[in-house]
């Protein structure tokens, strides 16, 4: 039997490096991509010494703690005590949770028949064999990118429906500041790019805009521009957004692609990239406490800095 070592540490490596990814993407904090592959280095060293005169020493439950301790002070530095406790144990989390899926569909889907004692019974098969290798190598992908996603629709759930936040729009030299209210019920995406949209009311960003958008905004039922040097300026950013509202057919929305959008929350700064901003000719508060309706996946998908 050949040891393909390394084949082994060329995995773990991987495989370390997207659960400090997914630990990073848990608890929000931006990490510096050479301390992201140092932490993966340092975790897929100790399969080295797995096979080293001192794997008894190396297999210990002090050892491994003490490894995971080195890995997250690398990866995230130290802040406080309880800055590292947090990074420490998310990363347990993330481990017991993609090893658990691992493991559980591994067995749900690989079994054997056998028959003993004329009694039907089932044995998995050995991890070792190249359909198991093959099933580690897409599996974790896949289980990985599911974990982000429930935990994404978690921290959606957890946003109050009623939040008003200040919120920045940035196009160009341009800088528009707004009122916006956080909507869990707000679930409109770009069905292209996958961006979440932000719905403004037009009234209150008509004066940043070129005239020809304004109107285009207010009557998408003829789709056309006419020439204009503010509108030719912005033109390879607007988009068109199909929605369907209640008792209502399909319809369409004009949107605008921001350079970026800054969300204060939370005593925090949200900069969002991937976002769309949609221009809504109707009014969407009738006492005016907001100018605009604010995706929640704004606020748990994109880069958090300190309020200064």
């Amino acid at each position: 039997m050949y040891i393909y070592l390394d084949v082994i540490w060329l995995l773990n490596f991987l495989f370390d490096g997207l659960l400090l990814l997914l630990t990073a993407i848990i608890l929000k904090r931006k990490v510096v991509k050479w301390r992201l592959l140092v932490g993966a280095i340092i975790g897929s060293s100790i399969v080295l010494l797995m096979v080293s005169p001192i794997s008894s020493v190396a297999s210990h439950p002090m050892i491994k703690l003490l490894f995971s301790i080195v890995i997250i002070l690398a990866t995230f530095g130290y802040k406080r005590f309880r800055y590292f406790i947090q990074g420490l144990l998310t990363f347990y989390f993330t481990t017991f949770m993609i090893g658990g899926g691992m493991v559980g569909v591994y067995y749900f889907l690989e079994y054997e028949l056998d028959m003993t004692n004329n009694i039907l019974v089932t044995t998995t098969t050995g991890f070792g064999s190249p359909i198991s290798w093959l099933f580690v190598i897409i599996g974790f992908p896949v289980v990985w990118y599911f974990s982000k996603k429930q935990i994404d629709e978690v921290e959606m759930k957890k946003i109050h429906y009623e939040q008003i936040v200040q919120a920045k729009i940035r196009i160009d030299d341009v800088t528009i500041e707004l009122r916006g209210l956080i909507d869990t019920g707000n679930q409109l995406y770009d069905p292209i790019s996958k961006s979440p949209v932000m719905v403004v009311e037009i009234e209150k960003v008509k004066e940043y805009f070129p005239k020809s958008i304004i109107d285009q905004a207010k009557n998408m039922t003829e789709l056309t521009f006419e020439a204009d040097s503010q509108q030719h300026k912005w033109e390879n950013r607007i988009r068109i957004i199909p929605y369907r509202g209640v008792g209502q057919e399909h319809q369409f929305l004009l949107a605008i692609k921001p350079d970026f959008i800054s969300i204060f929350h939370n005593n925090e700064i949200i900069k969002v990239k991937k976002v769309l901003v949609a221009l809504n000719h109707t009014k969407l508060s009738s006492d005016d406490q907001y100018d605009c309706i604010i995706h929640p996946k704004m606020i748990v998908t994109s880069t958090i800095q300190p309020a200064s």
